[in-house]
């Protein structure tokens, strides 16, 4: 198996530059396709708590034959548990669905800047992180302020933050504050509008440059920017083929043309971090 390329946060923690979603992976179904996938290879496994699949992911890596100690497994906090106390139980409970004696990565939803609790969230998680039940804490859909007014609220920096990012929503100022300030940038959809955009004519162009499908053109363009995509796959020679991707290199004109297929409308649904509210 080649080794995946990594990407490294402010503290030193590393994220393989591909990793498995698992939204709607569930029962025993999903955890087989868990478990296929962390033995063919993955390293990074994506779950949330409002995916009600963590005890799925906990069975597809307990069922794995790789070592648990090779995996990083990350679950997220809902918007409805931010109040401090909720969200201390919440972390717990996603742990001892999981069934590991801690969470490898665990990120905060959605901001839900309205409900205006999302410092008391990250409080817990910083608590929880220095008891040992979690190991590295991170954030999903954080603008900068946001980022910004944890650290200065707590002194503590989020390691990753995960967000939509596709070639139809590239967001380019969200990834270069990231890289300056040392924060790994996960992508959520990475593949956005599958149908629509793996028929755009310049990806068609760049996977048969290349050899590759057009899925793989877009997760090769996620490599060479250096984010890390999480997108869910199945079957086993949809997950192999996704990580194949990560050793494609792409030049900087066939990036540059793909990020040009940026749209003001990008978004897959009507979830701006300034106002959407996750319950």
């Amino acid at each position: 198996m080649t080794a995946l390329p990594t990407r490294t946060a402010h503290n030193g923690f590393t994220l393989p530059a591909i990793g498995l979603g698992t939204y709607r992976l569930n029962g025993a179904e999903g955890a087989a396709a868990i478990a296929a996938g962390i033995d063919s290879g993955y390293r990074l496994i994506d779950s949330a708590f409002n995916y009600e699949n963590e005890g799925t992911v906990g069975r597809g890596v307990a069922d794995a034959a790789t070592d648990r100690s090779e995996v990083i497994v990350t679950t997220k906090l809902p918007g409805r548990h931010h109040p401090i106390e909720k969200a201390r139980t919440s972390i717990e409970e996603s742990r001892f669905r999981l069934g590991l004696d801690a969470t490898d990565l665990h990120l905060i939803h959605w901001p839900n800047p309205i409900q205006d609790e999302y410092v008391q969230a990250w409080t817990a998680l910083v608590d929880a992180q220095q008891r040992g039940v979690v190991r590295q804490i991170g954030v999903s859909n954080f603008l900068p302020e946001h980022l910004e007014r944890l650290e200065h609220e707590t002194g503590v920096r989020p390691v990753v933050n995960q967000i939509e990012l596709h070639p139809y929503f590239p967001q380019e100022e969200q990834l270069a504050y990231h890289r300056e300030h040392g924060i790994i940038t996960e992508a959520w959809s990475p593949i956005g509008r599958a149908k629509a955009l793996l028929e755009e004519p310049v990806i068609v162009e760049v996977a048969a440059a290349h050899e590759i499908s057009p899925a793989q053109a877009v997760l090769a363009w996620h490599v060479a920017r250096e984010s890390v995509a999480i997108p869910k796959a199945s079957s086993l020679e949809h997950q192999r083929a996704n990580l194949a991707a990560a050793s494609v290199v792409l030049g900087d004109d066939e990036v540059a043309a793909i990020t040009a297929l940026g749209r003001a409308d990008g978004r897959l649904f009507d979830a701006d971090p300034r106002t959407h509210e996750e319950s």
